[in-house]
């Protein structure tokens, strides 16, 4: 099934996911559009990984749709489901390089994977990959000689390898800090100005909301479910939910004191 651009590039529709006999979030609904930063709040415990990991096909939901580029995730089985994973790339929390592997050799996995390329065509494509990131230099090196920011920018290039139209980021800046996290934030959206990429991250970063986010949805672990979506700045001066204004403020839980004597 085709799309085209007035159409979201991801539709999540009733999703209910858990683990067990254990319900994390139900009745989830967004969809993202082409082209945007897309960011997934919430609190600790919210599910915010769990839905990630729903979204690209790691775990089975209970029940619902994730819709991306006009096919769904949940449904699709075999052949269908490797071609869906060819339409989005990943980052995980921790980068995930091989430590046992070059650079390069890390990037090229992709390649070797799903590709007949010749094998000089792959070293160009993933040299090309590692260029855009700012680790032209680095591709010999093993992902032990990089630096956090350094490996967090291979793994980005190693999503990028089969050109995915989507990239898929799990607190992409955690573990660094704010200068290197600066440095991310920059690159994801020349990525996201320059080649199209449509970015999904999972974040509580507020510093990298407010830089890259064109929109977000917070999850709740209270009610279980998506709380409230749109861009951030508005959201800080007008959400309705009192919790979602604390957030993006950075404002503590009220206490209540005890009576004083």
């Amino acid at each position: 099934m085709m799309t085209n651009a007035s159409e979201p590039i991801i539709a999540v529709r009733n999703l209910k996911i858990g683990y067990g006999d254990k319900i994390i979030l139900e009745n989830v609904n967004f969809q993202v559009r082409h082209g945007e930063v897309f960011m997934i709040l919430g609190g600790s415990g919210s599910g915010k990984s769990t839905l990630l990991k729903n979204l690209i096909g790691l775990y089975p939901p209970y029940e619902g749709e994730v819709w991306i580029e006009g096919a769904d995730m949940v449904a699709a089985r075999d052949d269908q489901r490797l071609l869906m994973f060819r339409k989005f790339g990943v980052l995980y929390q921790g980068g995930a390089l091989f430590g046992s592997m070059t650079v390069l050799e890390n990037v090229l996995l992709p390649l070797n994977e799903f590709t007949d390329l010749p094998e000089p065509v792959k070293e160009l494509v993933a040299l090309a990959k590692l260029k855009q990131v700012g680790l032209g230099a680095a591709a010999q090196k093993m992902p032990s000689e990089l630096s956090g920011g350094m490996q967090k920018r291979a793994a980005i290039a190693r999503a990028m390898a089969l050109d995915p139209r989507i990239l898929f980021l799990d607190e992409p800046s955690a573990g660094l800090d704010p200068v290197t996290s600066a440095g991310l934030d920059h690159l994801i959206k020349e990525l996201s100005h320059q080649c199209g990429i449509t970015f999904v991250i999972v974040t509580h970063e507020l510093a990298s909301i407010y830089s890259i986010a064109d929109r977000i949805i917070m999850l709740d672990c209270q009610t279980r479910t998506v709380i409230t979506e749109g861009q951030p700045a508005a959201l800080r001066e007008h959400a309705d939910d009192p919790w979602v204004r604390r957030f993006f403020n950075r404002e503590p839980d009220p206490i209540e004191l005890p009576p004083r004597r």
